[in-house]
């Protein structure tokens, strides 16, 4: 008989989405090079939104959600990866038009994949998971701009109470930067300067959209908000000021001008976590094990059993999860 494992699955019927926990055989799991038995995952924004059945990110049912995961190797038909070898997958739509992380087991395409990189183990994995990736790719797009520490001025990561923002963070203060940190909950103040934030930016002063030109700010923005934030901080940004852009929160309309690029030559720069090459990837893996503190990293996570997931998905679109939150998938 095959071996089974508990996932859960998501059936839509007559428009409606219903979740459940339900027991299911490896024969069910779809086609792919590796498969591997899940630890942990996490849930992010877009996991709440694939829960409650909002934005039509999932055309496919029976389906089971969880945008990444971390877990051990059981069989694979890539010379890359061997039973037992830990891996990490974020990305290639795994969770939306492929099975995810919510199962005990999944089967993937090795090249989804990355091995678990010296420094980290799978549950510190995921407690970065796909925020805190998006959060490093951020910060090396704003490196390649040339943005540095020894630059007069701040830093603005807007949403910083949220999984990306909170990583960011972290990875800035950690490599020198002066970190302005904006959020609307002031319960998390105290947090975000113990993860290193030198301001505290109320987000209610990004809210002006009625001038393309602000005074000069920011050297350097990651927003995880869109919309009207991030029109705002366009505004705000310094002479070849740099901002990495890698969420949608806020919606997907820029209601700005060309002016801040034509007149200040501020570069805006959007981050795909989704599909990302392997060399990046690993790098960006490689680098979150060596200058991610660690200490940050358990301050902002939270632990939840995969079968209490379902009200945290509620929680996470209200705004109300601080940091990250880690799912045990085997706790089911």
């Amino acid at each position: 008989m095959a071996e089974t494992f508990r996932a859960l699955v998501l059936d839509q019927q007559d428009k409606s989405i219903s979740a459940s926990f339900k027991t299911l055989s490896m024969d069910d799991l779809p086609d792919g090079d590796v498969l591997v038995r899940v630890n942990w995952s996490t849930l992010n924004y877009k996991d709440g939104m694939i829960l409650n059945g909002l934005g039509r990110l999932v055309r496919t049912y029976p389906h089971v959600p969880g945008v990444d995961f971390s877990g051990q190797v059981v069989s694979s038909n890539d010379d890359r990866y061997k039973p037992a070898d830990e891996v990490i997958l974020t990305g290639w739509r795994v969770g939306e038009a492929h099975w995810g992380g919510y199962g005990q087991m999944a089967r993937v395409k090795a090249d989804w994949l990355v091995p678990l990189p010296d420094g980290l183990d799978g549950a510190q994995a995921m407690a970065i998971g796909t925020a805190g990736f998006t959060s490093m790719l951020a910060v090396m797009a704003l490196e390649e701009q040339g943005v540095s520490p020894d630059q007069d001025g701040e830093v603005l990561v807007t949403g910083a109470a949220g999984g990306v923002g909170s990583v960011a963070v972290s990875i800035l203060a950690a490599l020198g930067y002066r970190v302005a940190a904006s959020t609307g909950r002031e319960e998390t103040h105290a947090y975000l300067r113990d993860l290193g934030a030198t301001t505290i930016i109320d987000r209610n002063e990004l809210t002006d959209t009625s001038r393309p030109l602000l005074t000069e700010r920011w050297v350097g923005a990651i927003d995880s908000v869109g919309s009207t934030t991030l029109a705002h901080v366009l505004s705000e940004m310094k002479y070849h000021g740099v901002v990495s852009a890698c969420g949608l929160a806020g919606g997907p309309d820029l209601p700005a001008t060309v002016i801040p690029f034509l007149l200040r030559g501020v570069k805006l720069i959007g981050i795909d976590s989704v599909m990302c090459p392997y060399e990046t990837r690993l790098r960006a893996w490689e680098r979150l094990a060596r200058e991610l503190p660690k200490d940050h990293l358990s301050a902002a996570t939270t632990k939840v059993s995969l079968s209490d997931i379902l009200p945290w998905g509620e929680k996470i679109l209200k705004g109300q999860v601080k940091g990250r939150l880690l799912v045990d998938v085997q706790d089911c």
